[in-house]
Parts: structure tokens; C-alpha cells; sequence
């Protein structure tokens, strides 16, 4: 399986618990999902990760969406910048323009064109600042 389609579960996962589900009924629905070993250990990670840091990823996400609070964006378009925060803040074996990359086509493809260049701003300023901390 590519990373994008097990990024994209991730992703899933991650909106779904946001909503209150336990995620187990998204992974279970994914009709052509079948991870392998280390995509099943890269969507553990990136899922659990999300919420055992939420508050410093909503947080840094927080920082770099002017003008907007966590609790107004689009609950989707939070998933992502999660998911993608997560990521460029804990996983240095992902390099940040995939993430990046993935999370826009991610926002195309779940959201709206609007939501793609706000997600894109978010991260890269992001990953700019920390650029700057390494």
C-alpha cells in the first residue's frame, strides 16, 4: 500500500475520534484497505500520536492560522493539519515537503481548492519556524 493511501486512513481516523467514534468503524469500512506492516505501525503512530500531543500540535497549528481559533476551522481541514503536524513536529524520517504535499492533496480531496492554500500557508510557515529551531 502507498504511504498517501495509508496517510489518507490516518487522516480518517483522526477526523472520526475528533467526531467521538473510536476509528475502529472508518478502518473496518475502508472496503480496499489493506494495510501492511508498516503502514498499520505508521497509522498507529500518526493516530495516536495526534491526540497524545494535541495540545501542543493544536497549539502550533493555533500559532500560524491568524485570525482563525482552533475551534472555527472546518473539522476536516483539522484532521489534516493535525495529521501534518504531527508529522513535521515527531516523524524526521518524512521529509516536510511530502507532508506538505500530502496534506493539500488531502484538503482537494476531502475539502475545497480554498482550504488546500490555507492548509499549505499553515505548514509552511510552520515548517519554517522550525527550520529556524533545528
Amino acid at each position: 500500500m502507498a504511504r498517501s493511501a495509508a496517510r489518507e486512513a490516518a487522516m480518517q481516523l483522526i477526523y472520526e475520534r475528533m467526531m467521538g467514534g473510536s476509528g475502529e468503524e472508518t478502518l473496518g469500512g475502508m472496503i480496499e484497505f489493506v494495510p501492511d506492516q508498516d503502514d498499520a505501525r505508521y497509522i498507529e503512530t500518526v493516530t495516536e500520536g495526534v491526540f497524545a500531543a494535541l495540545h501542543d500540535v493544536d497549539r502550533r497549528i493555533g500559532e500560524f492560522a491568524q485570525d482563525w481559533a482552533i475551534d472555527r476551522l472546518a473539522r476536516v481541514d483539522l484532521a489534516i493539519l493535525r495529521l501534518a503536524t504531527y508529522e513535521l513536529l515527531h516523524m524526521d524520517d518524512i521529509p516536510p515537503a511530502v507532508t506538505i504535499n500530502e496534506a493539500i492533496e488531502l484538503a482537494r480531496k476531502f475539502s475545497t481548492e480554498q482550504s488546500g492554500a490555507f492548509i499549505n500557508g499553515v505548514l509552511g510557515n510552520l515548517n519554517r519556524k522550525l527550520e529556524r529551531e533545528r
